[in-house]
């Protein structure tokens, strides 16, 4: 009987994880984060002249 509520506890948790994610849009947020962190990295870089 434990384990039963040691398992809904946890499906529970990630539910609640789940909704504040999608509530609050942290999904795009972070990505937003990605890309002008590899923005400033590819625009450091060196490149090739056009032909």
């Amino acid at each position: 009987m434990e384990i039963l509520f040691i398992i809904l506890g946890v499906i529970l948790a990630l539910l609640v994880i789940t909704f504040v994610i999608y509530w609050f849009n942290l999904d795009m947020k972070l990505i937003r984060v990605v890309y002008d962190w590899l923005q400033k990295h590819y625009d450091k870089m060196k490149r090739d002249k056009k032909l």
